[in-house]
C-alpha cells in the first residue's frame, strides 16, 4: 500500500469539495481548482475527509495512487492557503519592477525583459531585487518561477542572474584560478 496514497485528506474550514465521477473540484477563499483523477483510482468523500483507493494492484495503478492523492491535496491546500515561490536577482544593475500586471526585468541585456503572468498568478516585487509569485495552483506557480528564472539563470563564474530564494550556486574558478 502506498504510504502517501492511503492517507486521508482533511477538508479544512471554508473549503467546499465536490466529486463528480473522476473530477474533484475544490472551492475556497483563493479560487477554484479542478483535478481530473485517473480511472484506476476511486475517489470517495467520507465525513470531512477525501479517501483515494486503487481499483487493482497493477504496477501502474500503484504508481498513480500517491500521485493522485498529492494532486488532490495540493488543490485543496491551494484554494485555502495558496502557494508561493520567491526569486532573487543578483548582479550589478539587475532589477525588477511591476508596470500594472506586467513584470519588467532589467537583466543586463540591451533591452528590458517583460513578463506577463498567466491568469490566477500574482507577482509582487520588494526592494527591486526580490520577486514573490503567488497563486492557488502549485504547478502554475512553479512554472512561472521557472520561466522567470530562465530569462537569466545564475552563471557559475560570478553568480549573477535570477535564482530561487536560498539557492546555492557553486562558483567555478576562472582561468587565473586554474593552476
Amino acid at each position: 500500500m502506498s504510504r502517501i496514497g492511503k492517507l486521508p485528506i482533511e477538508i479544512p474550514q471554508g473549503v467546499e469539495v465536490a466529486i463528480e465521477g473522476q473530477t474533484v473540484t475544490a472551492k475556497g477563499p483563493l479560487g477554484t481548482e479542478t483535478v481530473e483523477v485517473r480511472e484506476e483510482i476511486i475517489v470517495k468523500k467520507e465525513d470531512n475527509k477525501i479517501i483515494l483507493t486503487r481499483r487493482d494492484e497493477e504496477r501502474k495503478t500503484r504508481a498513480l495512487h500517491g500521485l493522485s492523492r498529492t494532486l488532490v491535496a495540493n488543490a485543496i491546500n491551494g484554494v485555502k492557503t495558496g502557494f508561493e515561490k520567491k526569486l532573487e536577482l543578483q548582479g550589478v544593475g539587475y532589477r525588477a519592477a511591476m508596470q500594472g500586471t506586467i513584470l519588467n526585468l532589467q537583466l543586463g541585456y540591451s533591452h528590458p525583459v517583460n513578463f506577463e503572468p498567466p491568469k490566477g498568478i500574482t507577482i509582487t516585487v520588494d526592494q527591486n531585487t526580490n520577486i514573490t509569485i503567488k497563486g492557488s495552483n502549485k504547478q502554475t506557480v512553479g512554472d512561472v518561477a521557472a520561466a522567470i528564472r530562465s530569462k537569466r539563470p545564475p552563471e557559475v563564474y560570478k553568480g549573477k542572474g535570477v535564482r530561487y530564494e536560498g539557492e546555492y550556486v557553486r562558483k567555478k574558478a576562472g582561468k587565473a584560478g586554474k593552476k
